[in-house]
């Protein structure tokens, strides 16, 4: 933005005008003048202003909005279908890889066993660019309606008999077992990964597409245009850390005023990703969900309830919660969430936190 002409223009004039002289008649004239000169400038000014070219929109050419995040991303990856892949969630496990590339991270429990220890399911869009993700370990029913209701493939290594009949379902896809092997030091049910070439693999020697197919229910979240404060959300309350009720590994997130996302805390320490630079886990949408499960045996084995409708939860974003109801009517319906009115939830652009906590222990789940 150029000004310098007009304010070298003004320099002039107002020194012929101080030149001039004093009498009491010229002095009411040069004050008009200066007045005009002083008006033209600053007119001249917001013309100039306005004449500013305006900035140039960001090319999204040969891209779309993901329907697991809402970012740009690739146009060619438009019809693939994400995985989801069950991640070890135990101490020993850790770090873990490739969990900074996930669209989507659920954390649920486990077993009613070892102080009710969660496992993640982490979904991927973009797999093809996995490196190194896990490790791996076994899945549970619950995680193949979960995984069903975004029409992804299910990569896991087994589980108990429990999960057959789900398996059998048409609408179900997995892969389980025959990923990379990795030396890593520990025990072999920790060294499982999903590596480079695996899924490729894997779907080659499939009856699986990797586009998606007649299962897909269509798109999930409701992603708003604008950016979701909550501030003037009904019932809204303040959430800079939220503790999950996870005794096992103490499950919390941690709102980061500079990034506007939430961290991820578990063993009471930042989880990071070895696979990339030990980035952060990190979040801009949390959704919590109450809900009701079954244990089936004294082993712990359990299926949470999953399919349901009116119960209560958390949307949580830029440091605000607001209470909502969820509801998911099928084996593949996706899970939607809704305010107080009955209106489905816009949430932010960004990756997502899904955790279902036990109703049981609802009441010490603490946001503050």
């Amino acid at each position: 933005m150029k000004r310098k002409p007009v304010l070298l223009l003004t320099s002039v004039l107002l020194a012929a005008v101080v030149l001039g002289g004093c009498g009491k008649k010229e002095e009411q004239e040069q004050t008009s003048m200066l007045d005009d000169i002083k008006e033209e400038t600053a007119e001249a000014e917001v013309e100039e202003e306005t004449e500013a070219e305006p900035e140039e929109e960001e090319n999204h050419d040969g891209m779309y909005r993901s329907e697991l995040t809402n970012e740009w991303i690739d146009e060619s990856l438009k019809d693939q279908r994400p995985i989801a892949a069950m991640v070890d969630n135990e101490l020993t496990a850790l770090p873990h890889y490739g969990l900074s590339d996930a669209d989507v991270v659920y954390e649920i429990m486990n077993s009613t066993k070892n102080d009710r220890i969660t496992r993640l399911m982490v979904l991927v869009k973009d797999w093809g660019k996995i490196e190194q993700l896990g490790s791996i370990r076994s899945t549970r029913p619950t995680n193949i309606l979960l995984a069903a209701e975004w029409n992804a493939v299910l990569c896991h290594d087994g589980g108990p008999f429990y999960i057959d009949p789900y398996l059998a379902n048409d609408y179900s896809a997995n892969f389980s077992g025959g990923f990379d092997r990795v030396n890593n030091g520990k025990a072999r049910e920790f060294t499982e990964y999903i590596c480079t070439g695996n899924l490729d693999d894997k779907f080659e020697a499939s009856k699986y597409s990797k586009e998606y197919d007649e299962y897909y229910p269509g798109a999930h979240y409701k992603f708003s245009e604008d950016e979701v404060t909550l501030e003037d959300a009904d019932g809204v309350i303040d959430a800079t850390e939220i503790a999950l009720p996870f005794k096992h590994n103490k499950s919390t997130l941690k709102y980061n005023a500079d990034t506007q996302t939430y961290d991820y805390y578990e063993y009471g320490d930042a989880h990071v990703d070895a696979g990339n630079n030990n980035q952060v886990l990190s979040f801009k949408n949390v959704l919590i969900q109450n809900c009701t499960f079954h244990q089936y045996d004294e082993n712990g084995y359990l299926i949470y309830n999953c399919i349901d409708t009116g119960r209560e939860g958390y949307y949580v974003t830029n440091g605000k919660a607001m209470p909502i109801t969820w509801a998911k009517t099928g084996d593949t319906e996706p899970t939607r969430y809704f305010d107080k009115d009955g209106n489905e939830i816009e949430i932010n652009t960004g990756k997502t936190y899904v955790t279902l906590v036990p109703d049981d222990g609802w009441d010490n789940l603490s946001i503050q």
